[in-house]
């Protein structure tokens, strides 16, 4: 359930993409589609958002987004590399020029290394493309929410992963 708050937000990304020519695509995990549904919730943002990626298991990151699986085994699916790896994957397999990704965990579950309310969450804005090359500028945030409840956990890191796509928007 979208919170109404995430509205006003969203429309402020999709402005600013679509003051900069920018189409957006989203590469979601453990959110499940939340950040494409809150841009899409906003009338007229389909002249701006391309597509969504739910990629939940390690399998459909790799197929779906092209994350490397050494990436997956090295550092698990909740990490940095991942999330900049998934956002990267988001342009290379659309018609975006800035993505969103967001890996983590939202409970129940959870380990010592890897908590419930751990989220990574990384933007990405194409800057070239040139065959199978693709050159791009990335930024990354590592939240760790806590065990607030899963809803909770997700609503935060839609409100996040919006917040840095705004700031991935002035990236070049």
């Amino acid at each position: 359930m979208l919170k109404p708050e995430i509205i006003p937000l969203s429309e402020r990304v999709l402005r600013k993409a679509r003051g900069l020519g920018l189409m957006i695509a989203t590469a979601e995990s453990c959110t499940g589609g939340l950040v494409a549904a809150s841009l899409t919730s906003v009338a007229g943002s389909s002249d701006v958002f391309d597509r969504g990626f739910v990629t939940y298991s390690n399998e459909a990151k790799m197929e779906m987004l092209g994350v490397d699986p050494a990436l997956i085994e090295e550092h698990g699916a909740v990490s940095e590399e991942v999330a900049v790896a998934m956002a990267t994957g988001a342009l290379k397999n659309s018609r975006a020029k800035i993505s969103v990704a967001i890996t983590g965990v939202a409970g129940p579950g959870g380990s010592a290394a890897k908590p419930v309310g751990l989220l990574h969450i990384a933007a990405a804005r194409l800057s070239g493309r040139e065959g199978d090359r693709v050159e791009f500028a990335a930024i990354h945030s590592e939240e760790r929410f806590g065990e607030i409840g899963r809803a909770a956990v997700r609503a935060k890191s839609v409100e996040t992963a919006l917040r840095l796509l705004l700031e991935a928007a002035d990236l070049s």
